[in-house]
């Protein structure tokens, strides 16, 4: 059996097979349509459809986290936190991680430059790796599937990653170096 799939507000709804349930917390309809009101799992209370909240939580080592960039160093790269394993962390409620350039790659970590990996505002996928000290989270983004998932070119334009160094401005075809994520999906 498949693990539970977290459904976002607006998103519809497959009804299980049988009896049409009642709608419970979390779920509503629109015309013929059943969607989700809350960021959750759709669960079975009995005679009810519902759906489930996710509390949010800190991150732990291990944690998939989701941030942007706030500010670069030479040696590390610090990023807002703001969704912790797929769960979006309340306004106001972030926490602070730290990259640091040996933590960018698994290889060649002796000649990466922060500013050639990370920009101010690019969105990065990373793991925590420790607690870091008292103010933040150390996060890595040595793995393939990690790094910049999202940035803007200097034209004010979403950039596409074309190498795992590389992005590109899709209006100018300007190149500017990143550390990307490898697009989900892909093989």
């Amino acid at each position: 059996m498949a693990a539970p799939e977290t459904v976002l507000p607006g998103q519809p709804l497959v009804l299980p097979q049988g009896p049409v349930p009642q709608l419970g917390a979390g779920v509503y309809a629109r015309g013929a349509d059943v969607r989700a009101s809350l960021i959750g799992i759709p669960r079975h209370d009995g005679p009810k459809f519902a759906i489930s909240r996710i509390r949010p939580h800190p991150p732990s080592p291990n944690s998939v986290v989701l941030g942007s960039v706030i500010r670069l160093t030479p040696l590390q790269a610090i990023i807002a936190v703001a969704v912790v394993d797929g769960v979006p962390l309340p306004p106001g409620e972030e926490f602070t991680g730290v990259i640091r350039t040996q933590d960018v790659r698994a290889t060649e970590k002796d000649k990466v430059k922060i500013g050639d990996c990370f920009r101010g505002g690019d969105v990065v996928r990373g793991v925590v790796i420790s607690l870091g000290d008292a103010r933040s989270y150390f996060i890595t983004t040595a793995r393939n599937d990690l790094g910049v998932v999202f940035a803007t070119s200097d034209a004010g334009v979403t950039m596409q990653p074309v190498s795992w160094q590389e992005m590109r401005c899709p209006k100018t075809g300007k190149i500017e170096k990143r550390k990307c994520a490898k697009p989900e999906g892909m093989p």
